[in-house]
């Protein structure tokens, strides 16, 4: 019989993969619960869904379950989790973890604690996920509604140059990362640790990518965001662990290509329709994603200079 949610689970909005079925709100107990649902690839799906270092990888957020590596991890953990297995997919169950309402220089304190966790090298952990990132970007065309804006100079800089920044980042010091860092997931709070859900991201990769992904969306400054990164790092006894230099580098060429990236996504969606692309900059599912694009701005011309 085919896997079907349960009569009484609320659907709820939640970001989804490739894999995602469907996330669903229960209780057992009195204890409120949080059900995820996802597909196994079939032969037609993208090949990416079924290798294991991949960021779209389709069980990871199952093995992360399993394992419990990110149950007690210093600055960021992850709810309590368990998984049930069939033919057609996985069913992951989780505590549902309220809204702490947390700062972005809490998190961005707690991410530098994370870094220095050390959660050894599964053979599911994500990995290079900023270049095959760009690469799923370049197979699409790049940037072209970027190109009608006035952002067209700074994103072509940024686009052509996207190897030598690559390599560069590449380079950087490898910790541990969450690697998808949002206001949604970073959601929770346990005394000085985020309870952060979707690990679906997890692995190791350059410094920088946590610490960029949020400065791409956080409201505070990036500069008083890395402070509190390299604070948290210090706090953890892994201030060797990258120089101030080497986080800002890290941390300015993600946050460079995830605010560029998001906006083109932003604007493509309605570059189709009538009138003007200037006229709907001010669109409600455009505009976050320019003022983000403007918070960046600096980090990206210091990047370039």
């Amino acid at each position: 019989m085919a896997w079907e949610p349960e009569p009484g689970w609320l659907s709820v909005p939640a970001g989804t993969g490739p894999s995602t079925v469907g996330v669903w709100r229960t209780e057992s107990g009195g204890q409120p619960l949080v059900v995820k649902r996802l597909a196994r690839p079939t032969p037609h799906d993208p090949p990416e869904l079924s290798d294991p270092t991949h960021f779209a990888y389709w069980r990871r957020e199952a093995d992360v379950a399993q394992s419990g590596v990110v149950e007690d991890t210093p600055g960021v953990r992850g709810p309590a989790a368990g998984v049930e297995e069939d033919d057609e997919g996985v069913t992951i169950w989780c505590d549902f973890v309220e809204d702490a309402g947390t700062n972005g220089l809490f998190v961005a304190h707690a991410l530098g604690r994370f870094a220095s966790a050390d959660l050894g090298e599964p053979a599911w952990f994500g990995r290079d996920q900023l270049r095959r990132r760009l690469q799923r970007t370049e197979r699409r065309g790049g940037w072209p509604t970027l190109a009608r804006t006035a952002a067209a100079d700074l994103a072509d800089s940024l686009w052509t140059r996207r190897e030598h920044f690559l390599q560069r980042y590449d380079a950087l010091p490898r910790v541990p990362h969450h690697g998808d860092v949002s206001a949604q997931n970073f959601r929770g709070r346990e005394g000085d640790v985020v309870v952060a859900v979707d690990w679906q991201c997890l692995g190791t990769d350059p410094v920088g990518l946590d610490l960029g992904l949020h400065v791409a969306s956080a409201r505070e400054a990036p500069e008083p965001l890395v402070d509190a990164y390299l604070l948290g790092m210090s706090d953890a006894g892994a201030a060797d662990l990258a120089t101030r230099d080497e986080v800002l580098l890290g941390t300015r060429i993600v946050a460079a290509y995830t605010a560029l990236g998001r906006a083109e996504w932003a604007l493509a969606r309605v570059a189709g329709g009538e009138g003007a692309l200037a006229a709907k900059f001010r669109h409600p599912s455009v505009a976050p994603y320019l003022r983000a694009l403007e918070r960046v701005a600096g980090e990206i011309e210091a990047l370039l200079s």
